[in-house]
């Protein structure tokens, strides 16, 4: 099976998607759920993530994330996060194996582009899954770090968000962000959208130009496409499947977060 990609340009705004192995329910308790965003937070510490939303479900995570200008602060916070994650959970359950899927899948997308379209669907996830009806309803999510900021421990950057969607002040993101939600409830589809998971970059034409550009012969063979209003780098067909089939293949070990690696 194709391994999710891991393309990083400075500079840039990323979707990222990471899936528990065999999409496991391994992150459907509130003591694991908590340390994960303990690790998260700490990343955010350690080397300047820039968090703009997140969604911590029972089996998946979505997060958007800025890399402050440097290339490496994605995949050090990461391989943090996931590490970390992994070590203690298996630690503490006496478990051996990998904790993640596989690699963490990295999308570009522009922030003068389909940044909104992608902060509505990480809003929505456990909408779109029947979980709940309204974000408001699912606690480790960045709409409530949003409409009701944390006093301690912030993961989200609220000084950030308003600036990149072109607004003077915190309240006034606050309210269009709550409108945004509440149209989207109503008149948007709701249905799981391929293109934020399954793609090397998301936007306008030249913003997805721009990156094919850049990685060079990192997406050589890969076109940029369009489907419907949007421009894409697909990654390759089951860069990010959930499939298993009956053959026992060898995990990678760079694909592995086992309880005994220190990171």
């Amino acid at each position: 099976m194709p391994r999710a990609n891991r393309y990083f340009l400075p500079g840039y705004i990323w979707h990222i998607t990471h899936r528990c192995h065999k999409k496991e329910f391994l992150l459907k308790f509130k003591k694991d759920q908590n340390l994960w965003l303990k690790w998260l937070y700490e990343a955010k510490k350690r080397f300047g993530l820039i968090i703009l939303n997140y969604i911590l479900t029972s089996n998946h995570i979505h997060m958007i994330a800025e890399d402050n200008g440097k290339g490496d602060v994605i995949p050090k916070s990461m391989q943090l996060v996931a590490g970390r994650m992994a070590q203690e959970y298996n630690q503490r359950k006496d478990r051996n194996g990998a904790f993640w899927e596989d690699r963490y899948h990295a999308t570009a997308i522009d922030s003068d582009g389909h940044l909104l379209q992608c902060l509505k669907y990480v809003d929505l996830n456990m909408v779109r899954a029947g979980v709940v009806g309204h974000p408001k309803d699912w606690q480790n999510s960045g709409y409530n770090e949003i409409q009701n900021p944390k006093q301690r421990y912030k993961l989200l950057d609220l000084k950030r968000l308003p600036i990149l969607f072109g607004f003077d002040s915190l309240l006034e993101f606050q309210k269009h962000h709550k409108l945004w939600i509440d149209e989207a409830l109503k008149n948007d589809r709701l249905e799981r959208d391929s293109k934020w998971s399954e793609s090397i970059a998301v936007d306008r034409k030249s913003f997805v130009e721009e990156v094919h550009r850049k990685l060079g012969y990192k997406v050589k063979g890969r076109k940029v496409s369009q489907i419907e209003a949007s421009y894409l780098i697909k990654e390759p067909i089951g860069s990010y499947s959930t499939f298993f089939d009956g053959k026992n293949v060898p995990l990678r070990v760079e694909n592995t977060y086992l309880w005994d690696v220190t990171l």
